[in-house]
Order: structure tokens, then sequence, then C-alpha cells
């Protein structure tokens, strides 16, 4: 992972969105620019125009000896660890509100500090406010992290594939499980139990595992309700392995299927595999979204789909772009993207069918693909 890379470019495009600096509080921004994945972090990425360019991470005792050990795996130079006995986000206030007009560019007071907005409660805005008292300007800044995080690197797509290479294999485990009478949180239990067993670090998720008229339910996590003798099961399901994602969505058939059940099914899958062949560079996430739309449309099921195709995945479940209406974001190479089509009908069934693709130079790749015919319990 270029981690040094990664903090060079973001130094690099403070200027341009007119930042001194950037207070990155989010975690998975913290992980993806210096390799730290402690629970309690503030990293203050400096102006590379600045008398000191570096970045300083601040975190508690907890994460002492980690915090060394992980920014030196990550081989990011010239990040100072400050070891804080309070909260890091106060610490860096505090740190900013310290500093002498002479290791700023210009005054302290026109210091123009980049906040991750939607990372920051209004609580804590307000304090970090308090500690500076006028002595730099706090600015809402562009999500300038999360639009990097969303075309991986080789060595991330590499961990995705592996990541979702062993979550597929957890469907073999739902597919044993689901019997009637069964309840849904034994057959999630026994996925998860699997999935720690084969070296998941955890899931990304709680499993969503929904039989019957609970398949109606986008997310229906697994509950205590027990798997009827017919009806539909959706398995939603992920795991975290090396710090990334994977998303996979089957849904089974628990008793023969009907005519109609087997006519939804297969409109979602059609829907799906339509928006899958609309992957490309350049494609905007709105038109991958209206290719599925069109499909459900035409069956006279476009009302029953009711969020959006897809979103970007990789340290986080739900990343940069969301697929959906109204979305400009055009796909370039490198984008990690879940593909998910459903429809729902209240008090009766649902359908999902999810993969991971990967957007190539040429097209796109499904990662591990496998069968998606309906499978009758």
């Amino acid at each position: 992972m270029d981690h040094a890379g990664r903090l060079r470019r973001l130094r690099s495009g403070l200027e341009e969105n007119d930042l001194d600096l950037l207070l990155v509080t989010h975690l998975p921004n913290i992980h993806y620019l210096c390799g730290f994945t402690g629970s309690a972090a503030a990293l203050l990425v400096g102006d590379p125009c600045s008398v000191n360019p570096g970045s300083i991470l601040f975190t508690d005792g907890r994460y002492r000896t980690q915090a060394k050990a992980e920014l030196k795996s990550a081989n990011v130079k010239h990040v100072k660890i400050v070891i804080a006995p309070k909260s890091p986000l106060m610490a860096a206030a505090e740190w900013l509100a310290g500093q002498r007009r002479s290791s700023m560019p210009g005054t302290l007071a026109s210091t123009s500090v980049g906040i991750e907005a939607e990372a920051l409660t209004a609580g804590m805005r307000d304090r970090l406010a308090s500690v500076l008292k006028g002595k730099a300007r706090l600015r809402s800044a562009p999500p300038l992290v999360e639009r990097a995080r969303m075309a991986k690197d080789a060595d991330e797509i590499l961990r995705i594939r592996r990541a979702v290479e062993l979550g597929a294999g957890l469907f073999r485990i739902a597919r044993e499980k689901i019997r009637p009478g069964v309840r849904e949180v034994e057959v999630a239990a026994a996925m998860e139990y699997e999935a720690r067993c084969a070296g998941a670090e955890g899931m990304s998720f709680p499993t969503i595992l929904a039989a019957g008229k609970r398949s109606a339910i986008v997310h229906g996590r697994a509950s205590d309700a027990r798997i009827p003798r017919r009806g539909f099961v959706v398995c939603d399901f992920g795991v975290i392995l090396a710090g990334y994602c994977s998303d996979r969505t089957r849904t089974v058939h628990v008793g023969r299927p009907s005519g109609e059940a087997r006519g939804l099914y297969q409109a979602v899958l059609e829907a799906q595999q339509a928006a899958i062949a609309e992957v490309r560079p350049g494609v905007t996430a709105a038109e991958v979204d209206g290719a599925a739309r069109r499909v459900l449309r035409k069956r006279k099921l476009a009302r029953y789909f009711t969020h959006s195709t897809g979103h970007g995945l990789g340290l986080e479940i739900h990343e940069l772009p969301r697929l959906a209406a109204g979305q400009a974001q055009k796909l370039e190479p490198g984008m990690v993207i879940t593909i998910e089509p459903g429809a729902y009908v209240a008090g009766k069934w649902g359908v999902r069918i999810e993969d991971v693709v990967v957007v190539t130079s040429s097209g796109c790749e499904v990662l591990t693909a496998t069968e998606k015919e309906l499978v009758v319990i």
C-alpha cells in the first residue's frame, strides 16, 4: 500500500481547495492515509508549502505501541505520533491553538483548517472551535479522502478479491442450514462462525437473513423467526479480511416455487445482468442504475425496487460512488462497486441478487462469479 503517496497527493490537493491543513477524524480515512487502525485518532495533514509539511497522528496511550508499529509498517515518513491523555480531537485542537506564528504560513489566525464535517458531531465542532478561539479558521472540507478512495490500487483490489472469495464460501453453509423450522439466527451464526474459522477479522455488517414474508424487508437482519415451509430467503453477508470488505446477496426458495415466484426471481436476475453489462469506464453511476430499473419497469416491478443499484466498497462496506438516479459520477478503472437490484412486495416476499464488480480499462470483472440460478431447498 502506497500510504506515503496517498499523503503526498492529499497535501498537494489542499492548496487548490484553499486549505492550509486538513484535520482527518474519520477512522477509515486515517487508516487509508497512514495505516493506523486504532479506535481513537485524529490526523493533521500539513500544507506542502508550509515550514513543516509533515503530518501528526494524535491518539491515546492504548495505542502507543500499535501506532508506532503500524506507521512503520506503512512506511510513512514525516508523520509524528503524539500520545495524548485526552481525546485525540482535543489534543489536535490544543496543538493548533498553541502553535507560534512562525511555524505556520502567515499568521495562525489566517490558517484555514479543513474538517470532515460529516465525521464530526455538532458538539465536537463546537468544542474544537472553543479551543481554537478564533486562532484558526475552520472550514468544512470537500470529501477529499473519500474521493481518493474510490479508485483502488492493485493491492487493494487483491485484498477485496480475497475477501470476496472467502465470503462467497459462506453461501454453502447457508444452503446446508436453511431448512423449514430453523431460526434465521441459527443460519447466520453458522455462517459467521465459518467466516471466523476461515480467517475473517469480522463481518462487514450484521448478517441479513430474512425468510418468508420477512424477505420483503430490505435489511432484514437475522431474527428469532423460523424459516417457513415455503418462501424466499434473502441471504446478504460479507466479511472483513486484511481490512477490506466483501458483500454478496443470494436469494433461495424453500419448497417448490410458484410460476410467479420464479418470474420475480428471473426479473431481478435479468436486472442485475443488465446493470453489470453497463459497467465500464466513462459510464455514469446513474446509467448503471437506470439499466437495472428499465428491466424491472418492463416487468411492472419498478415500484418494488426501493433502493439504489449499488455502492462502492473497500475499507468500508458503503463508500463512494453511489449507483442511483441522478448520480453523475463517471466510473473509472479501479473502482470497486456492488450491483444489487431487488424487488420487495410488502407482506409477501422479496428477492435481491448482489455481486462485487471491479471496473477495468475495457469493462468490468465480477469478482468470484458464481452460479445465480434459483436455488430450491
